[in-house]
């Protein structure tokens, strides 16, 4: 079960949140200051943070940015009334993955916390010889360390954890998502074929016209 930190100070709207994710199946843990979500924080395992941008001691924005500086690796999506373009581009060159102004569409919003939580799969694997860290951001092989850019290891997490063919548009969704710039299926396959130098090109199956799969 995917578990959700929600950061937000109105008790109602907090309250109205955590009983709807909580109905779509996810584990919410509700903080309303920076305070109380550092603590809940440093306790670790969160899947997804929702975050509110203005809190009673300080700004939400701050905090994800100190959070990517720190190697906070799960998505952060920010839900504010604060919904002009300066304070969206602040959010997302802070470190969010996305924005949501309020007031929302419930659908929309679960659906949007649906896609980062594929987009950045958390928890840690370990599959036959390979290990998968999402909270480090780390992975090994045999025990020794991989080397990956943290592009390459988002691929990999999403084609490991597929079980199945990872479709090449979810895959170009993740490099969108991970380089903020317009990718094509050749930039797919560069990472790829960087990936199957590091661990071998026997375990990344090409799986023609449709995308890659995975082979312990």
């Amino acid at each position: 079960m995917d578990s959700i930190l929600l950061i937000e100070d109105d008790r109602y709207l907090s309250m109205g949140l955590r009983e709807l994710l909580e109905k779509n199946g996810y584990a919410v843990q509700a903080a309303d200051s920076l305070g109380t979500a550092r603590e809940a924080l440093s306790a670790g395992g969160f899947s997804l943070v929702i975050l509110d941008v203005v809190l009673p001691d300080g700004d939400g924005v701050s905090l994800c940015a100190a959070l990517r500086q720190e190697g906070f690796a799960a998505p952060i999506l920010f839900l504010t009334a604060r919904d002009e373009e300066y304070d969206v581009v602040r959010g997302l060159d802070a470190g969010g993955n996305d924005y949501v102004a309020k007031p929302f569409r419930v659908q929309e919003l679960l659906s949007r916390i649906r896609v980062l939580l594929r987009r950045h799969p958390t928890g840690s694997l370990r599959l036959g010889a390979l290990r998968l860290d999402p909270e480090r951001m780390s992975a090994a092989w045999n025990g020794a360390p991989l080397n990956l850019t943290p592009t390459e290891f988002r691929l990999l997490s999403v084609i490991v954890r597929q079980r199945g063919i990872a479709p090449r548009a979810l895959l170009l969704d993740v490099l969108w998502d991970c380089d903020g710039r317009f990718v094509d299926d050749n930039t797919l396959s560069v990472h790829v074929s960087r990936l199957r130098e590091k661990i071998g090109p026997e375990h990344i199956q090409t799986v023609r016209g449709l995308g890659y799969r995975w082979k312990d």
